[in-house]
């Protein structure tokens, strides 16, 4: 079983080196500062590939070090079957499952970067062949694409694929915010305390997890404020 890189650096493809010291510019799965502190809100109508299910219950858990192992073993899955058609570019862990010591849902999420995600048959068909199948469509939104483990196998956990295409500011930014926590206990405890909360409020309105997500919104785009901010760069 093949782990992630300790520093937090992504599981890239071959021939594509993570940046030197001062290089961030050269990582695929990095972008440009003005790209990354700009945020598109571009909701679209028929998004769902596949027809949404009814609301289920948001359940929130102590975060388990195992995620890291089930990250791993389903990275190696990915990469392993985009290898033939030489459209991976990198893939890494993040969401909350990624946070130690952060409450999760029990849901992994990945970011996986593609040569180009408009080019669905290049990778859609390998993913399925793993148990991922494609929901959502956003061309509007970095030509994002979601696919989901809609049938996890005993020990298996759900998992959210988010694919993008190389130099994408909504990875960067989803990496900058797990490192951010990380190593934040104060913002990763308020961000705790609004996922609670927010799944709290939606499950008592029977809302969906779409709901839920819009209800951190606010306090989302303040730790970002607090990461940009960090960095000098607002």
């Amino acid at each position: 079983m093949t782990h992630p890189p300790a520093d937090g650096s992504p599981d890239q493809g071959p021939g594509r080196e993570a940046p030197p010291a001062g290089g961030e510019s050269v990582d695929p799965m990095f972008a440009e500062v003005a790209d990354i502190v700009t945020f598109i809100d571009a909701p679209e109508p028929d998004l769902w590939i596949r027809p949404s299910t009814p609301p289920v219950t948001i359940e929130i858990v102590d975060h388990d070090p195992a995620w890291t192992d089930h990250y791993a073993d389903l990275a190696d899955q990915v990469r392993d079957s985009l290898a033939p058609q030489g459209s991976f570019v990198g893939i890494d862990h993040v969401g909350s499952t990624s946070v130690p010591g952060l409450k999760a849902k029990p849901i992994l999420d990945l970011a996986l970067v593609v040569i180009d995600p408009r080019d669905e048959d290049d990778y859609v068909p390998a993913l399925n062949s793993i148990g991922l199948d494609l929901t959502v469509r956003e061309p509007a939104w970095y030509q994002h694409r979601l696919l989901k483990r809609l049938d996890p196998e005993p020990g298996q956990l759900h998992c959210n694929l988010h694919v993008f295409g190389p130099r994408c500011a909504e990875v960067a930014r989803m990496r900058l915010f797990r490192d951010h926590l990380r190593i934040h206990p104060d913002d990763r405890e308020r961000y705790q305390a609004v996922k609670l909360a927010s799944a709290a409020q939606s499950n008592a309105a029977g809302e969906t997890v779409t709901d839920y997500n819009a209800r951190k919104q606010s306090v989302l785009r303040e730790i970002y404020h607090h990461v940009f901010a960090s960095r000098g760069w607002v």
